[in-house]
């Protein structure tokens, strides 16, 4: 950054002058002209005193409802919020915009000039985990200061009908409750009408405060493709998506083997899980963080510790454990408002897992998981609409077709499979239930081998008796007799029927299968690009210096500025500072730090 002075770090502790205005503070800390969505009913309540649960989808600004209360009230907002380096993430953001926030965690060096902040009401926000929140001592310190408001983040933690139960949050209701005069807000982007009733109950809000703002996610395009050579698969999603992507794989071992594999397409990665040591997993955390190209191959621990907005695909290399699982792991995905691309490959060896896990855990949660699983099979096996299913099992009415979904962009074919079907689960018994799916297949359509042979296979009446067109079904019908549980694998691999099975053959059930249309390949520009003006040698400079500032200020670069708002400045060519805090996303803070240094780019453009 030759030839330029030093640029000063967001931040700053000096108490500002009180503004009475929610949209004043919208303008000059956020730099937003308007509210988004239910943003206002939910910062009216808050600013009212009143007691709110939003259901916001992640992207929708929720931070923001209770960051600008914060500005606007006085006192401290405690955030209770369940992860250290969510907190982080969110506390830099915060104090880039010039509010004034601490975290109080166990891995922080600062713990007692944060208690004097606090105690001095020198902090607008106070980050702290529930494990923390719910001990006693943090309840006294909580007393010697004037609170503001209880923002409890990533609620649906609350409920035990919740995907992401932590017990740690039931034991904030009496922290709560020993200051009633505190207005709480409760804020989460997953949780179904069971859940979200829960939440009401365990926080104490009442009824009439649930602020519902809907499930869709419209910049997402969700696709769902069975697994075939998941490393190519990923390798063309990753040449497709030029952008930031999170791998979810579904074990320790397998990020690893991803991330190695996927090294090879160019791109930079790295393998998170719990088993790393603590300081390598954190670098590649923070690596990523800072990234603008990254893919993190990761365990579904990671992402709800993040708050990364430029996301431009997340991809499942395996099924999630229930739609809220995928609708809060695909959810990580955009939550800049550009394209972003959601794509999980499933195979029926993930369902038949997941069954296996479902008989392991104890008999009351059994029907609830069951029940999951059997939503997550819809979703997979459709011919219509993806966003439609995901919508409506949050209890929305949505359009049949969305328009941005791999069904709706590219209709697949739907044929009535229920004959092959039967013919599969006969060979399956007739060969006495012991053998794997590519010995059936092989039964089927008449493939001599030493093992046929030896086991007499080739005298019964299923052998040879698929023939032509119809052998290209066997894989698509054994995966969904797989998945709806009419065929389930023994410990030695081996099929066996399960409950599904004679319902089928006795021609009760129909198998329908979906037959994807062939996938064409594309590059940079695919589904999910950004409509960033590649080429445009304006915004690529905008965007160089943004990478410098990050580097030296040690933010990463979307923290000082989205690319949403470098497309406005290279678009409008502001020629003077009041013209460029006039763009959305450019706060008096932000103005003040790099204005001039941006300011003087656009110039040099002229």
């Amino acid at each position: 950054m030759s030839g330029r002075s030093p640029l000063p770090r967001p931040g700053g502790f000096a108490r500002r002058p009180v503004v009475t205005d929610p949209r004043d503070i919208l303008r000059t800390t956020f730099g937003f002209s308007g509210f988004r969505g239910v943003q206002q009913s939910v910062v009216e309540r808050v600013l009212a005193g009143e007691r709110t649960l939003a259901v916001m989808p992640t992207g929708a600004g929720k931070s923001l409802c209770y960051q600008l209360p914060a500005v606007a009230m006085e006192g401290t907002c405690v955030v209770i919020s369940p992860l250290i380096a969510l907190m982080h993430d969110q506390l830099r953001a915060a104090e880039a915009v010039g509010i004034r926030a601490a975290t109080l965690t166990s891995v922080d060096d600062n713990r007692a000039e944060t208690i004097a902040r606090f105690r001095a009401g020198e902090l607008d926000l106070l980050y702290v985990a529930p494990e923390r929140a719910s001990s006693g001592h943090f309840r006294d310190l909580l007393g010697s200061a004037k609170l503001a408001l209880f923002a409890i983040d990533e609620a649906h933690c609350v409920s035990e009908w919740g995907h992401d139960f932590r017990p740690d949050y039931r034991l904030l209701r009496p922290l709560l409750d020993a200051f009633p005069d505190v207005p709480r807000l409760a804020l989460t982007a997953t949780a179904d009408a069971h859940t979200r009733a829960d939440i009401l109950e365990q926080l104490g809000i009442p009824h009439e405060g649930l602020i519902v703002a809907g499930f869709d996610r419209p910049n997402i395009c969700y696709a769902i493709t069975p697994r075939n050579n998941t490393t190519k698969q990923l390798s063309d999603l990753i040449a497709e998506n030029p952008g930031p992507g999170i791998v979810y794989a579904q074990t320790r071992a397998q990020t690893e083997k991803l991330a190695e594999a996927l090294a090879r397409t160019g791109r930079p990665t790295r393998a998170y899980h719990a088993g790393l040591d603590p300081a390598i997993r954190a670098r590649n955390q923070a690596e990523f963080v800072a990234s603008e190209d990254m893919v993190i191959c990761a365990t579904v621990a990671f992402g709800m510790g993040i708050d990364k907005p430029d996301v431009r695909f997340v991809a499942h290399a395996g099924i999630p454990k229930s739609i809220e699982g995928f609708y809060q792991e695909t959810g990580r995905a955009g939550r800049d408002g550009d394209p972003a691309v959601a794509h999980l490959f499933w195979g029926a060896d993930d369902f038949a897992r997941a069954r296996q896990r479902i008989g392991e855990v104890e008999p009351a949660r059994q029907t609830g998981e069951r029940a999951r699983l059997t939503a997550l099979g819809a979703l997979v096996e459709t011919a219509g609409c993806r966003r439609a299913i995901l919508l409506r099992h949050f209890g929305e009415d949505p359009p049949e077709h969305c328009g941005n979904c791999d069904n709706c962009l590219n209709p697949p074919k739907a044929v009535d499979a229920s004959v092959t079907a039967q013919k599969y689960l006969s060979a399956v018994f007739r060969t006495g239930q012991m053998f794997g799916t590519g010995y059936v297949e092989s039964v089927l359509i008449g493939k001599s081998s030493e093992r046929s042979i030896t086991n007499g296979h080739e005298k019964l009446s299923v052998w040879g008796i698929v023939e032509g067109d119809e052998a290209a079904l066997l894989k698509p019908v054994s995966r969904a007799l797989l998945l709806r549980d009419a065929l389930r694998t023994n410990p030695h691999g081996g099929l066996e029927f399960g409950p599904g099975a004679r319902p089928i053959l006795k021609g009760e059930t129909k198998v329908e299968l979906v037959l994807p249309p062939k996938r064409e390949r594309r590059r940079r520009g695919g589904t999910g690009s950004s409509p960033n003006p590649v080429g445009n040698p304006l915004f690529e400079a905008l965007r160089d210096l943004r990478r410098e500032i990050a580097q030296e200020t040690g933010l990463p670069p979307y923290v000082i500025f989205h690319d949403s708002v470098l497309r406005d400045m290279a678009l409008s060519r502001p020629d003077s500072l009041s013209a460029m805090g006039e763009i959305s996303g450019v706060g008096a803070k932000k103005l003040e730090a790099y204005g001039q240094a941006f300011l003087n780019i656009i110039r040099e453009a002229a």
